[in-house]
């Protein structure tokens, strides 16, 4: 396995090397040139030269391309072009707030979403099944900003049980009390996705001889649903929840925004809004290589939930 291992990060050095050319022709060749941007509307020629010439834009290409290659390689992106804030620092205090969302949403979808995928699944056909998968059709026709909306007004503003919006300091009370009311809109949108996503899994697997020989062999239903039908479709359910991974470096967009949290999610946001190229380069960049991180460790936790997988 550590052979595999040493393969598998080995093979991620040409893959983000391809991340990097494509990243820097999309910003750089394709995205035009960020001092017209920055100067506004109401500039001259020399404004502009003395921004390129700031910003290290006015050098040729393939000097530009090595200077992206070394802030890539020693994770130093330098500077905001917009509040002059290192982008370390940016990461470094913005990252904390989006992982405080979007850790505990990962655990209790993850959770909720395969209990009652078992519980529905092992009454499938019935009244329960038809009428949850119903409600999971309709929940995921509703757009995000709904939730958002009512459950602002109805819980936070209405009921006054949580905070309309806003972040404070410490670590407890931003758990419980200001990102109790975002963790629980997201938990309702993803949870219908990912019931009948699960739901799906697991009939696929309850069709398989290998559960109706262990049903043959007198084995209770609870035991043939949690020792062999869910461990085998564990794996596709591992490779939705790695998918899903690289997601808490940004977080939410809207629910950051709407709820003006401090997280990546709402940094992305307005670096767009600013043109802010460093900033939104190195977020690319690092949820590129969480990706493959996030592969490399589905891959092995195939291995450590079902030993019959070979890793080659």
């Amino acid at each position: 396995m550590f052979a595999y291992i040493i393969r598998r990060l080995w093979q991620i050095v040409p893959t983000m090397l391809g991340v990097i050319l494509l990243i820097f022709f999309l910003f750089n060749v394709v995205g035009g040139d960020p001092a017209y941007l920055l100067a506004g509307k109401i500039s001259n020629p020399e404004q502009i030269a003395n921004i390129r010439k700031q910003l290290g834009i006015d050098e040729p290409y393939y000097i530009q391309l090595w200077i992206f290659f070394k802030q890539v390689v020693t994770f130093n992106f330098g500077q905001s072009w917009s509040t002059n804030e290192y982008v370390s620092s940016i990461f470094a205090t913005r990252l904390p707030a989006s992982l405080m969302i979007g850790i505990p949403l990962l655990i209790l979808e993850t959770i909720i979403a395969i209990g009652i995928a078992l519980s529905v699944a092992y009454v499938r056909g019935s009244l329960t099944d038809r009428s949850v998968m119903v409600g999971c059709t309709i929940a995921q026709s509703i757009s995000i900003l709904v939730y958002i909306i009512v459950f602002q007004y109805v819980l936070a503003y209405k009921f006054g049980w949580f905070p309309v919006q806003g972040w404070g300091n410490g670590f407890f009370e931003n758990l419980f009390k200001y990102s109790a009311l975002p963790v629980l809109i997201a938990l309702v949108v993803s949870l219908a996705p990912n019931i009948r996503l699960y739901r799906t899994f697991l009939l696929d697997e309850m069709n398989q001889d290998y559960v109706r020989t262990a049903r043959a062999k007198g084995l209770t239903e609870r035991r043939v649903m949690l020792l062999h039908v869910l461990r085998n479709a564990s794996i596709p359910i591992i490779t939705n929840l790695m998918i899903q991974l690289p997601g808490l470096l940004v977080g939410l967009f809207l629910i950051e925004r709407f709820f003006s949290i401090p997280g990546i999610g709402r940094e992305v946001i307005l670096s767009v809004e600013r043109s802010d190229f460093p900033v939104i380069k190195a977020i690319t960049v690092y949820v590129a290589l969480a990706t493959m991180l996030a592969n490399l460790a589905a891959d092995l936790l195939y291995k450590a939930v079902d030993p019959r997988v070979e890793l080659k």
